[in-house]
């Protein structure tokens, strides 16, 4: 049984019911626990919080899982083992783990991780992200906020957050016909003020 911060019945059910990473899952669940943090089920994953602000995140892809620190970037990763999943991807930072014995051998690392992650929560620092100008703008979306003066103002409405989802998910696709594609399916939402997760 793990001590520390509050456990979460969804994340329980989450791990118990994992096909592939269970020990791994466990192992991660027992340290970030035990550093005294508490456990959420955000994103369909299980996520351990700080007095509500969230700290890590477990999570499993086909070749590795990971701890997720969600601002990974503020943290000072002497042992050069933080890894930003995309070149999007502006302040989280993974740590991966392909078998258990790697997340006993690091444990150390990861408690000093994990407790330097709480700091920066408390500290109060925020990672400064890029401005949603500073990402590519599909030909094919600009086309369209050109056409339509509503799309523009509802576009120009949305969250940082939200207008940097659009112009990546837009500007992803190679083929110009499947931008456009893209760019026409999610002009209502756009219009109703919704994100790409809304």
């Amino acid at each position: 049984m793990t001590t520390g911060g509050k456990t979460n019945p969804q994340a329980e059910a989450f791990i118990a019911k994992a096909k592939t990473w269970k020990a791994e899952y466990e192992q991660l669940r027992a340290i970030v626990l035990d550093c005294g943090l508490n456990e959420a089920f955000k994103w369909m994953h299980p996520c351990y919080t700080f007095e509500g602000k969230n700290i890590v995140l477990i999570h499993g892809f086909k070749d590795y899982c990971a701890l997720l620190f969600h601002k990974g970037a503020l943290l000072k990763d002497p042992h050069g083992i933080l890894i930003q999943q995309t070149e999007n991807v502006q302040a989280a930072r993974q740590i991966r783990f392909t078998d258990v014995k790697e997340i006993v051998e690091l444990e150390a690392t990861l408690r000093a991780y994990i407790y330097e992650a709480v700091e920066v929560e408390r500290s109060g620092r925020e990672v400064a992200f890029k401005k949603p100008e500073a990402f590519a703008m599909a030909d094919e979306f600009r086309a369209k906020l050109g056409e339509l003066p509503a799309l523009k103002a509802a576009f120009d409405a949305l969250t940082p957050g939200r207008q940097r989802a659009y112009l990546l998910h837009f500007a992803q696709p190679k083929q110009a016909k499947t931008r456009a594609s893209r760019v026409e399916k999610w002009v209502p939402h756009i219009l109703a003020g919704k994100g790409l997760n809304d």
